[in-house]
């Protein structure tokens, strides 16, 4: 998001693109093309044509050399990042087929990123140096590993003498969700686990690195001995770029829209480098001998260069920083050459740059969020603010800001959009509030906090004086989640809509045709019709779909009918992680589905692994019907059952007991949902597992039975009082392929022709159970695990079925 500083730079550009007759500056056409080709790697169809429109478009504009350069990067950006995501899957595929559960490990490791904190460890990228695991498993030598550690006083280069628990590094394989994939490949981390115990027994002392990572650890254990409790995190999420917020507090900023607050990015390199260069240039020149011997500005530019780049890595080196150390890069080299910035063309060379660094720049949200906010400024936030000079005067001090705040926000919008389910319109009033206080207090004091460690006073004082605006600023946004009628739901844009998006964009800033009116009805009403097409897409009339969703350890199966309505049965959990499954998976899903509305929700029972996931989606969607079976309200459960029906019974959702649901057939479009179990409720003494909900879905000649975690007592059970209605074409299989479910006689009841086992490739519970999976073999069933090939969607027309997974196999 634009900064004070940074607008004062950037606005004497002005809007280059909106002039007719101008011509395109190259590298911002090469780089954003080199980007486009990026993304090509994945959606390549709606990248190719939104390539050939803007292409189109700009004809008239662009030199022949240019267009030949736009292709050749195009093609760059292609094949730069299919190949990074080949090598990425051609060494993780195998592994998550060979190295089982977590496991383990001993030997050598070397530090490959700045350490950050998460928690009370530490997160870090490092290399094995041959990991030796138990049962005879090896690591192999240059295998990138993601770790947690308590020891905080690593950095680059260090070699440690470890011991860790590892495991394959989990993603979860949803289509929806494909994002997770690429993050992945970024970052090339094969295994992941915590360390049990780590000696240092080579530190690095001659990198440059190194040095820098001394004083991130630095400045991180100063920051918390001197910053108040709650203001230490947002402080450490300013100065060094660590996310380690509480969720309350990453959930205010990001509802209110001043997440980028606390993120590193350009505004700190024009505070802190360019700041000092320019305390350089008023030094140098009090200094005779430079002076008379050179420009000092020239001099003081040429230093502040590499203190951009050291800067940049001090802070974490996130994507939106190191484009912006690109482009003041620019801006002090053309300055050292005595040449005149140029902010289009130091712009461009950033995008450029960035994609030549990283072949998977484009998909960096951080750095997207960069580029958008700064192409806003650049291209809309002089007119905008002229145009708001009509105001009266007592308000026009709030044209410049308002201005900025709107054209960045304007641009950043498709990331926006894909990084929540709604924008805030309070944002606006919010960042006119929170931006001073913070750019103008919070950053300034966490940045001098850095240097003032030898005068414990004024450190302790200038830390209060950062806490208190860290505070106030948090006070903000937590107001700013109040106000949930200014709240506006968006779709999570479809690469068809980012294309025609970046058609329109090039087509407004050209003036094609004249009559920008006609351009913006015409984005709009494709935008809807697109939007009409992925709703259509998504949500299949005269079809049943039954969707395994991969969510690791557990389970979470959402089915949608034949009339376009929907169920979700259980929202999956990990048991002793942090990461959400409902969070990470099950609302992204449901977005890109376009479900807002949920018709039923069934808990099949209490565990986590099941309960997690549901207690953080459902409260944000409209709901139906709940089907609980009343177990956990007389048994000790996890907090997140707790939560599940306190959030739900302050909206007065319906809960549905085995005694209203049993003996009954619902009808959804000609699909008929029939409740087996636990008929006619939880049976006294039943564990969790043997209370869960049996549901059986028929469409015309073809049947899904889905048992929850159901083990041999409650089958025993099913044949007892229904075997007749056992027969089905699709089992989800009962306790995630456990040796205690899907007896003989309940598989012989039930016939499937396919199965599906919901399981993570992390467990510790050795599911599948190698007797199972030999019993479903024996029988010809078709067997399709969740963690071999991610999320499995099983589709019924109501005559024949067809089954297809994330991992790309279907029939």
């Amino acid at each position: 998001m634009p900064s004070i500083q940074e607008r004062r730079i950037l606005a004497q550009d002005g809007p280059r693109f909106a002039l007719p007759g101008c011509m395109i500056d190259s590298f911002v056409l090469v780089g954003v093309v080199l980007l486009a080709g990026q993304f090509a790697a994945r959606t390549p169809l709606p990248a190719a044509v939104a390539l050939a429109a803007t292409l189109a478009l700009a004809w008239p504009r662009l030199q022949r050399w240019q267009i030949v350069a736009a292709i050749l990067a195009f093609g760059l950006g292609i094949a730069r990042a299919s190949a990074m995501l080949h090598a990425d899957h051609a060494v993780r595929e195998p592994l998550r087929e060979t190295f089982g559960p977590p496991t383990r490990c001993a030997g050598l490791a070397t530090v490959l990123s700045s350490p950050a904190k998460r928690g009370d460890r530490v997160a870090f990228i490092a290399r094995s140096e041959g990991l030796e695991c138990e049962e005879g498993t090896r690591v192999p030598t240059g295998t990138v590993l993601r770790l947690y550690a308590a020891n905080d006083d690593l950095a680059r280069h260090d070699r440690l003498e470890m011991v860790a628990s590892l495991g394959v590094a989990e993603i979860f394989r949803n289509p929806e969700t494909d994002g997770a994939s690429v993050a992945a490949a970024r970052t090339g981390a094969m295994l992941s686990g915590g360390v049990l115990d780590a000696e240092v027994v080579e530190r690095s002392r001659y990198s440059p690195a190194t040095w820098i990572d001394r004083a991130r650890l630095f400045a991180r254990r100063r920051i918390d001995a001197t910053y108040s409790a709650g203001a230490a995190p947002m402080a450490r999420a300013l100065v060094l770029g660590e996310s380690d917020l509480p969720e309350e507090d990453n959930e205010a900023f990001r509802v209110s829209g001043l997440s980028h607050l606390l993120a590193v990015s350009g505004t700190h390199i024009v505070v802190a480098v360019l700041g000092l260069v320019r305390i350089l240039e008023k030094l140098f020149v009090r200094i005779e001998r430079i002076a008379a011997g050179m420009d000092t500005g020239r001099l003081a530019a040429a230093i502040g260069i590499p203190l951009a780049w050291g800067y940049a890595e001090f802070a974490g080196s996130g994507g939106s920083v190191r484009r912006a150390a690109l482009m003041t890069t620019t801006a002090l080299l053309a300055r050292v050459l005595a040449r005149r910035p140029d902010g289009i063309r130091a712009f461009g060379l950033s995008l450029f740059a960035g994609g030549l660094a990283d072949p998977l720049a484009a998909f960096d949200l951080s750095f997207g969020l960069s580029a958008g906010a700064t192409a806003g400024l650049l291209v809309l936030s002089r007119p905008l603010q002229d145009r708001l000079q009509v105001l009266p005067a007592v308000l026009r001090w709030g044209a410049s800001p308002v201005a900025a705040t709107l054209s960045a926000t304007l641009f950043c919008t498709p990331w926006l959009a894909g990084l929540g389910p709604s924008i805030s319109l309070v944002g606006l009033v919010a960042n006119l509030v929170a931006v001073p206080i913070g750019e103008m207090i919070s950053l300034p004091a966490c940045l001098a906090h850095l240097l003032l460690s030898p005068f414990p006073p004024l450190e302790r004082g200038v830390a209060l004086l950062g806490s208190g605006s860290l505070l106030a600023v948090r006070a903000i946004a937590r107001a700013g989640t109040q106000a949930s009628f200014l709240q506006v739901p968006v779709p999570s844009p479809t690469p068809w809509q980012l294309a025609a998006l970046a058609i329109a964009t090039v087509a407004l800033l050209l003036r094609i045709p004249r009559d920008r009116k006609l351009t913006l009805l015409a984005s709009v009403a494709c935008l809807v019709c697109l939007e009409g097409i992925q709703i259509r897409l998504q949500q299949p009339h005269g079809k049943l779909r039954v969707t395994a969703l991969d969510v690791g350890q557990g389970d979470s199966l959402l089915v949608d009918f034949p009339d376009g309505r929907a169920m979700l049965i259980d929202g999956g959990g990990i048991p002793g992680s942090a990461v959400d499954p409902g969070e990470r998976v099950v609302t992204p899903v449901l977005r890109e589905r376009r479900r807002s509305r949920l018709d039923i929700a069934i808990l099949t029972h209490p565990d986590p692994d099941h309960v997690t996931g549901l207690a953080s989606s459902l409260p944000r969607l409209a709901l139906g019907q709940l089907w609980d079976t009343g177990y956990g309200e007389n048994h000790a459960t996890v907090p997140a059952y707790q939560a599940l029906r306190q959030a739900l019974g302050s909206r007065q959702v319906q809960v549905v007991r085995p005694q209203s649901a049993c003996g009954k057939s619902l009808d959804f479009g000609g699909a008929q949902v029939k409740a087996l179990a636990p008929c006619p409720d939880v049976e006294p003494g039943s564990t969790a597992n043997n209370s869960s909900w049996v549901v059986k879905i028929e469409f015309g000649s073809t049947s899904a039975l889905l048992v929850g975690d159901a083990e041999a007592a409650e089958e025993s059970r099913l044949l007892g009082c229904c075997r007749d209605q056992l027969r089905a074409d699709l089992l989800k299989v009962g306790h995630h392929g456990s040796r205690t479910s899907s007896s003989e006689a309940f598989l012989d009841a039930v016939r499937p022709s396919v199965a599906m086992i919901t399981t993570g490739i992390r467990n510790r519970y050795g599911h599948p159970a190698p007797e199972t999976t030999v019993r479903l073999q024996q029988r010809g069933i078709r067997v399709f695990r969740s963690d071999l090939h991610g999320a499995i969607v099983w589709e019924s027309d109501g005559t024949s079925t067809r089954v297809s997974t994330a991992a790309g196999g279907q029939d």
